[in-house]
This record gives structure tokens, C-alpha cells and sequence, in this order.
């Protein structure tokens, strides 16, 4: 039996913040550049000229907008992230694949307060490869090191 470990939610809660505070700021900053009368005379010379101040806030809405869109389309690419712990191997992302008989040590000292371990295992090549999984990526981690102690045990 398969055991997963998705992406975190605290991972795509911040992204979620990241996104709700550019548009917040796109909308912040096109209203003070080009509806509020009162902030467009107070950063503005005797001659009408604006200042940086109110230059910023007319030309900075689309490039929080663009960021938004970026991030958006960022959390919709890696939310199907995940770790499957299967019969045979620990399949990360559907990219990496390390079978059960490659792992050489698993570090947990860390697991329990600082919600990482270390996995150690042979590539292809044959070279050591060391990666570190974190709980503030995937959810559900506790089960994954169960099932992979339990395999290379």
C-alpha cells in the first residue's frame, strides 16, 4: 500500500498570503496614483510635477499584478507535488525515484524538532546523494518515514 505525502499547507498557504498582499498593494498603490485626488496633489510640485513617491504608485500596479500572476501559476504547478512511499521505491514528484534497496541511512534526530531527515542513497551513477525532506513542503511525513524504516529495516 502506497503511502503519500502532498504538498503542505503551509507551503501553499504562503503563496496564497504572497499573492493576497501584491494584489492588496496593486490596488493600494493604483488608487493612490490615479483616483485619490488628495495624495496626488500632496506628491506633486507647484508646477504639477509628480514626485518619486507618486510616480512609484502609478507605474508599480502592474508589476504587483504580473507578480500575482506569476506566484498563481506557480502555487498551480507544484500543488500535485508529492511523495509516494510504494511497494518498491520513494517516488519524489514523480521525477525522482529511490528504491528501497539504494537508501544506505536515514538521519530522523532532526524529525521530531525540526520536522526534517536526511535520506542517503546511491544514484545511478554511483555516488552518494544525500537529500533532506521537510514537513514545511509535504504533509503527512511521519507516515513516509514509517514505511521507509520499515522497508530498508
Amino acid at each position: 500500500m502506497a503511502i503519500e505525502a502532498p504538498l503542505s499547507k503551509y507551503k501553499r498557504n504562503n503563496f496564497k498570503i504572497i499573492i493576497a498582499m501584491m494584489l492588496i498593494c496593486a490596488i493600494w498603490f493604483g488608487y493612490d496614483g490615479y483616483f485619490n485626488a488628495e495624495f496626488r496633489e500632496k506628491h506633486s510640485d507647484a508646477n504639477g510635477l509628480p514626485d518619486s513617491t507618486l510616480v512609484f504608485n502609478q507605474k508599480s500596479p502592474p508589476f504587483f499584478l504580473g507578480a500575482a500572476i506569476v506566484l498563481g501559476v506557480s502555487l498551480f504547478l507544484i500543488s500535485k507535488k508529492k511523495i509516494v512511499a510504494g511497494e518498491k521505491e520513494l517516488a519524489i514528484n514523480d521525477k525522482q525515484r529511490i528504491p528501497y534497496d539504494s537508501i544506505q541511512k536515514i538521519d530522523k534526530t532532526n524529525f521530531d524538532s525540526k520536522g526534517f531527515f536526511l535520506i542517503t542513497h546511491k544514484s545511478t551513477d554511483g555516488s552518494e546523494v544525500t537529500r533532506k525532506i521537510s514537513d514545511r513542503t509535504y504533509d503527512n511525513l511521519a507516515a513516509v518515514l514509517d514505511e521507509l524504516v520499515s522497508k530498508i529495516s
